[in-house]
């Protein structure tokens, strides 16, 4: 390795930091630099809406790593500065202060930023987006106030959000816009149970709803519906999905289709530029397919390939998708991708408890799982769906059949 090659790192992101400790693991000698819009070091994302928002850990335990780290990496950080091009032909990023850096090595860990509402009202104060430390400081601060909230949109980070903001004491209402929870990602089965705990637990869950527009002087003071239903309303989180960070790469002239293009072996179509995390689009070939993921364990698993594509090692990255979620006193472990099954196979009470699994099929295999409160479940799940095993509907239900048996 030649230590005067200069590699810099775009975005300070759980990929950006896998990135550049699997840089140094693979002998990278040159000099590393991570350019972050951010105030903050690197730090954890799920904890944002779930222990963080709840005021159960502090702002030091988000740190994906110590200082010391950082400085035995000698690693440079340029953070509160923002991108504004990439000078492909030259190999330079050019910066909001007007900086000019060269590099030699180029690394995309751009993530993704919440999509917005565009309804009257959205600029209210006391109404937040979830998605960096900033956004849930402000989240808390209002929380400190609030007695009634409102949450927009019924996914993974609506519930979560509802579930912390309802340990904070504050009275929640959710609208979700589809005709159950979680359409997009999950079962009717699994819907309804999200339902059901939400609802046991206080919260206001009201479907085929959709907000119109946000009233109040300066500060929110109600929620419009479409339907002409008011809700009062001391504060608002919209949490309604996220966009790719894309916008740098594709005016750089690097392919994007819904996500910065890579192959198995995280490189976007210049030679000299790699790309992990949620803003990417990559290729599985345990799915036989192309996809974006918006998870940690895809950002850390293909960072390494990232690393090692820069390093002259050939890494490719094949990993079956994982996801968590945590809402009250329920840990939801997802395992593969749920596209396309044709049955759904419940294991244990789902109307009544809070602990089973739901399998996805297709063809006698295992697609997906989401096993809640149920951690053995999901390594089991994961081993089955990856060998491909040929799996009896009426097995998997009964729970007086050990999954372990039906390895091959």
């Amino acid at each position: 390795m030649n230590p005067s090659n200069h590699c810099i790192v775009i975005g300070a992101s759980h990929a950006a930091v896998q990135l550049i400790i699997s840089l140094r693991q693979n002998g990278w000698e040159g000099n590393i630099t991570v350019i972050s819009d951010e105030d903050h070091p690197p730090y954890q994302r799920p904890p944002l809406s779930k222990a963080y928002l709840a005021n159960t850990i502090a702002d030091e335990q988000l740190a994906l790593r110590a200082p010391a780290a950082y400085q035995k990496l000698n690693v440079t950080f340029k953070l509160s500065t923002r991108v504004t091009s990439i000078d492909t032909q030259n190999k330079q990023v050019h910066l909001d202060s007007g900086e000019i850096l060269g590099f030699d090595k180029l690394a995309l860990c751009t993530g993704a930023r919440a999509r917005p509402l565009p309804i009257p009202g959205a600029d209210l104060n006391a109404v937040h987006y979830l998605r960096t430390m900033d956004d849930v400081k402000g989240i808390q601060a209002s929380a400190t106030t609030a007695k009634t909230a409102v949450i927009i949109g019924g996914g993974y980070i609506g519930l979560e959000t509802a579930a912390s903001l309802n340990k904070l004491g504050v009275k929640v209402t959710l609208l979700e816009t589809e005709s159950r929870l979680l359409k997009r990602v999950a079962s009717p089965q699994v819907s309804a149970f999200y339902l059901r705990l939400h609802t046991e637990e206080g919260i206001d869950i009201r479907l085929d709803t959709q907000a119109a527009k946000l009233l109040g002087d300066q500060a929110l003071t109600q929620v419009i519906c479409a339907d002409g239903t008011a809700i009062d309303a001391d504060m608002a989180i919209i949490g309604i999905g996220v966009i790719a960070n894309t916008e740098l790469a594709s005016d750089a002239g690097l392919t994007v289709d819904n996500g910065i293009l890579v192959n198995e072996f995280a490189q976007t179509s210049h030679e000299d530029i790699v790309a992990a995390g949620d803003c990417t689009n990559h290729p599985n070939p345990i799915l036989n397919r192309n996809l974006r993921l918006e998870s940690v364990p895809n950002a850390t698993e293909q960072a390494k390939a990232a690393a090692a594509s820069l390093c002259g090692i050939e890494k490719a990255y094949a990993e079956l998708p994982w996801f968590w979620s945590d809402q009250f006193d329920v840990k939801l472990q997802i395992t593969g991708m749920n596209q396309g099954y044709t049955e759904v196979v419940v294991r244990g009470d789902i109307n009544n408890g809070r602990s089973f699994s739901v399998f996805y099929i297709a063809n006698n295999k295992i697609l997906a799982a989401d096993c809640i409160n149920r951690p053995k479940d999901f390594m089991l799940a994961k081993k089955l769906i990856l060998q491909g095993t040929d799996c009896d509907a009426a097995s998997l239900a009964d729970e007086s059949t050990d999954l372990k048996s039906l390895l091959i």
